[in-house]
């Protein structure tokens, strides 16, 4: 509800169960609540069926599915294409759109074309592509609606072919359970065991933001840009998307011919929104641009926040910042240290630019570069009222035969009551009665004055009433929407499902892990059906990740791209602290790391 009403057009939010945030559910009272609420701005409720489904759970997830939508939910995120069979066969009238989630890995003209054939309105694309790839499957399939990540943390692994968590912790990312396997500290290592790094986050990848890119996506053909909140507070929630809500608006009205927003009302904002200021592990716009060498962050995992300046003197137990930040008492800083180790204190006091600490930390230093990852006096103003969203009516009121008649919003209401000449005008109680909305969405400044209305006797009770009934009036018309029966061509003849090479040597890569989704790529002609790594772990050397992420480029050794000539022998190998090792494959003609378990 924070989203809707610091200006997001729609939101997408799990349900109890089946959804890519296993800790993030949320019950099905609380989501029609939240549809009744956003369908009052014109806004959307997106929610997540987006994991794999076991055979024991289809029946549930089916349920379940059907009752969010007798709670008016306006599109479904899906991955498992059992799922996505079962409701094309069984709920042709259903009032909901498909949207492929990002675990579909959605990442060629190929791919989203073969998704928008089976039925999907809405594909949500891999994070790692570029403004020219979006461009290329726009131009390509203009008729699909493509949704873009724009910031927010980010899987290092293309999403919905990573088991590098199931393989160490029996943890699926495809079942919303993921241990963050990327963000442990690993050895690199070569084929000759000489340690090229220690100990270092190779995996950990920078938060994106694409908030200087927002009319680049637009202009490449993405009409939905997304904002990731895995289990951020609402304080994050108010900031992000104000921040991004206000630049979108600034394009519309660069641009009124081109774009404009997909819901209704006028946010005004009683904060200036700031994106370092809320979590985060530095920004990168990935590969929005092509590849970049700083989209890692391999000394920590954690938010570091916004660089407030660095040690200048240290003094007993205080110390004080060279910098233009001002600081509270409360703040929470960080910095890395010698050893390449994240280290946070609290402010206790601070007096201008010299901090007390709770405690002085061991490893400060001066010359270091100093970060703020809680800004007290910012979360305290986010704690209050932060913005207010309304839809701005202009009312028109005139006479009927019988009556009276009020006009907002396309809705007319009347009432009846005799026409009697009034002693004095009327028009100013008129206007002060009808414009009460109070705690309504909301806000009308004008009233127009039709048939010389004003010239008659309204009571201010009969005027209220009309108020009242043009509210629900506008009201039941933001409910309704029209049904959706989606077809989908599913003949398969013909079809090349190899999306990538690696789907050819590991047929679990389409994740299939239920009876439903076993017949739908039957009829798809697929020539291997195993089933999803999940159901039945391989032996062998298994294929857990695929990254656009490259270690070897990150760290300047790639040759093909300008970098100096590695000195060590391949193939190099990740360990995890307690021995586990993973074999990197470089497959540079995809531009592409391929990461193995040993």
């Amino acid at each position: 509800m924070a989203a809707i009403d610091h200006g997001a057009d729609a939101v997408y939010i799990g349900a109890s169960r089946f959804g890519a945030r296993a800790a993030a559910g949320n019950s099905v009272e609380d989501i029609a609540k939240l549809c009744r609420y956003a369908h009052q701005f014109g806004a959307h409720v997106h929610v997540t069926v987006n994991t794999i489904v076991y055979e024991h759970e289809l029946e549930d997830t089916m349920a379940m599915i059907r009752e969010l939508d007798e709670a008016g939910i306006d599109a479904l995120l899906l991955q498992d294409m059992g799922v996505l069979s079962r409701i094309l066969k069984d709920m042709p009238d259903r009032r909901f759109q498909l949207h492929a989630s990002t675990q579909c890995d959605s990442r060629s003209v190929e791919k989203v074309k073969w998704l928008s054939d089976r039925g999907f309105q809405r594909v949500v694309l891999a994070r790692e592509l570029s403004a020219a790839e979006i461009g290329e499957i726009h131009e390509a399939l203009p008729e699909v609606e493509l949704e873009a990540f724009v910031h927010g943390a980010l899987c290092v692994s293309y999403s919905g072919v990573c088991y590098a968590s199931q393989y160490c912790f029996k943890r699926s990312a495809n079942r919303g359970e993921c241990a963050q396997f990327c963000r442990m500290k690993f050895d690199l290592s070569d084929s000759n065991g000489r340690m090229i790094e220690r100990q270092r986050h190779l995996l950990s990848l920078k938060d994106m933001s694409q908030i200087d890119h927002l009319k680049e996506l637009a202009d490449a053909g993405a009409c939905s840009f997304k904002i990731e909140g895995r289990l951020k507070d609402v304080n994050y929630v108010k900031n992000v998307v104000s921040a991004y809500s206000q630049r979108l608006d600034t394009i519309v009205k660069e641009h009124p011919d081109r774009y404009r927003r997909a819901s209704q009302g006028r946010v005004s904002y009683y904060f200036e929104p700031n994106l370092q200021k809320t979590f985060n592990r530095g920004f990168t716009s990935y590969f929005l641009q092509g590849r970049r060498p700083d989209i890692a962050s391999f000394d920590t995992p954690k938010a570091m926040g916004e660089y407030v300046g660095t040690v200048k003197e240290i003094r007993g137990n205080s110390f004080n910042v060279a910098g233009t930040a001002t600081f509270a008492n409360g703040d929470g800083l960080c910095f890395i240290n010698e050893e390449h180790e994240l280290e946070g204190f609290r402010v206790n006091r601070a007096e201008g630019n010299r901090l007390f600490p709770m405690r002085m930390p061991d490893n400060l230093r001066p010359g270091t570069g100093l970060y703020r990852n809680n800004d007290e006096a910012f979360e305290k103003l986010l704690a209050g009222k932060t913005a207010e969203r309304k839809i701005e009516l202009e009312m028109e009121f005139g006479l009927t035969a019988d009556g009276f008649r009020l006009t907002a919003g396309g809705q007319t209401v009347n009432v009846n009551f005799e026409h009697q000449k009034a002693q004095k005008p009327q028009a100013e109680n008129i206007a002060r009665q009808l414009t009460k909305l109070g705690n309504t969405p909301y806000c009308c400044e004008r009233v127009i004055m039709k048939d010389e209305a004003e010239s008659y006797f309204v009571p201010s009770s009969l005027l209220a009433d009309l108020r009242r009934q043009l509210v629900a009036r506008l009201a039941e018309a933001a409910e309704g929407r029209a049904r959706t029966v989606v077809s989908a061509t599913s003949e398969g003849a013909g079809t090349n499902l190899i999306w990538q090479p690696e789907y050819r040597n590991y047929p679990y890569l389409y994740n299939i892990s239920n009876t439903s989704a076993v017949k739908f790529y039957e009829n798809e002609k697929l020539q291997t059906i195993e089933p999803a790594y999940e159901v039945e772990q391989k032996s062998g050397r298994p294929l857990v990740m695929q990254c656009r992420h490259c270690i070897r480029y990150s760290l300047g050794y790639c040759v093909k791209r300008g970098g100096q000539k590695p000195t060590w022998r391949e193939p190099l190998y990740l360990t995890l602290g307690d021995g586990r090792r993973f074999l990197l494959e470089f497959k540079c003609d995809e531009c592409q790391m391929n990461i193995y378990a040993e």
